[in-house]
């Protein structure tokens, strides 16, 4: 059954509620999260009860500190994907404003949790901050449980030799320091951009290797320069490449946005939406003297990123 992404915590039918869920913002859906998610998925088949999630939109930050840089690791519809590839049954992205932040942690629990959502169960992190002030944390979420009627879990940390907790925080900071590998490490899978391919310049195509540009949008920005990447296709296609997130500080400057150049493509894809994972770190973004060294050193990307993504090759 495919995942079912609900709005509100207001008037829902009867099927979308009583599950078990996890309450979090869950941006990234990290093994730190997939952990607390794997808490209700035992809450859920224990009471024969569906699977749910519970986080918002937009990210709370947002809405407190409206004028931050970029920080999102996913998109709603990625995290939907995500969520349903664990087999979540209902996803409640509740919306964010006013009213749900000026909620006190014990109406949060009685109004969305308990009648709203009519929550059988609750698994959230050892570090779960909810209700205005962020003074709910979890033990007054087990005081409300046995008050309103739900179960409740708290999952331990998760980390590893690197760090104690895994955590959406640091997810951004290995892609600020242009660490992938890492990112991925801690997301359980290599962290994607994914957007519609608009028209940029089309200086690539005319230098020989033609560029599928998508703006950044709320990502984070990960460290500019060059990446070796592989893109998914709407029709499931994956194809390697080699990209270059940054403002094309040689051809002239740009908003920040991701440039791949498909391996072996040569496809019209404007308008369409790609997802494209970054596998590798190769180089911070230069500005090149001219045309010319820039085409060389793309090529010299573009080799040392079809090693890597295409070893036998």
């Amino acid at each position: 059954m495919a995942i079912r992404v609900l709005h509100d915590w207001r008037g829902l039918d009867a099927a979308a509620k009583g599950a078990a869920v996890a309450l979090g913002n869950f941006d990234g859906v990290h093994r730190g999260h997939q952990r607390v998610i794997a808490d209700a998925a035992k809450a859920a088949g224990a009471l024969g009860v569906p699977l749910g999630v519970i986080s918002f939109e937009p990210h709370p930050r947002r809405l407190f500190q409206p004028t931050a840089e970029p920080f999102r690791l996913m998109t709603p519809h990625q995290q939907a994907r995500a969520l349903g590839d664990l087999g979540v049954d209902l996803f409640y992205l509740l919306p964010f404003g006013v009213e749900m932040a000026g909620m006190s942690d014990e109406t949060f629990a009685r109004e969305v949790l308990a009648e709203g959502l009519g929550a059988r169960h609750v698994a959230a992190g050892f570090d779960i901050t909810f209700g205005k002030g962020r003074t709910g944390d979890p033990a007054a979420l087990r005081r409300y449980g046995e008050a309103f009627g739900f179960s409740v879990s708290v999952a331990e940390a998760l980390g590893d030799d690197e760090a104690d907790k895994f955590s959406s925080s640091a997810v951004r900071e290995a892609l600020h320091q242009g660490h992938p590998e890492r990112a991925a490490k801690i997301l359980g899978r290599p962290f994607a951009i994914e957007g519609v391919v608009v028209k940029g310049q089309q200086l690539g195509r005319q230098l020989g290797f033609p560029t599928a540009n998508v703006p950044m949008g709320d990502y984070v920005l990960p460290r500019l320069g060059v990446y070796a990447t592989r893109t998914r296709l709407p029709d499931g296609r994956e194809a390697p490449g080699v990209a270059n997130i940054g403002v094309n500080p040689t051809t002239g400057l740009v908003e920040p946005r991701l440039e791949v150049w498909l391996f072996d493509f040569d496809e019209d894809i404007y308008g369409q939406t790609i997802e494209t994972d970054l596998i590798a770190f190769l180089r911070p973004e230069l500005k090149f003297d001219g045309l010319d060294a820039l085409v060389k050193q793309v090529n010299a990307d573009a080799a040392v990123a079809r090693a890597i993504l295409m070893p036998d090759l």
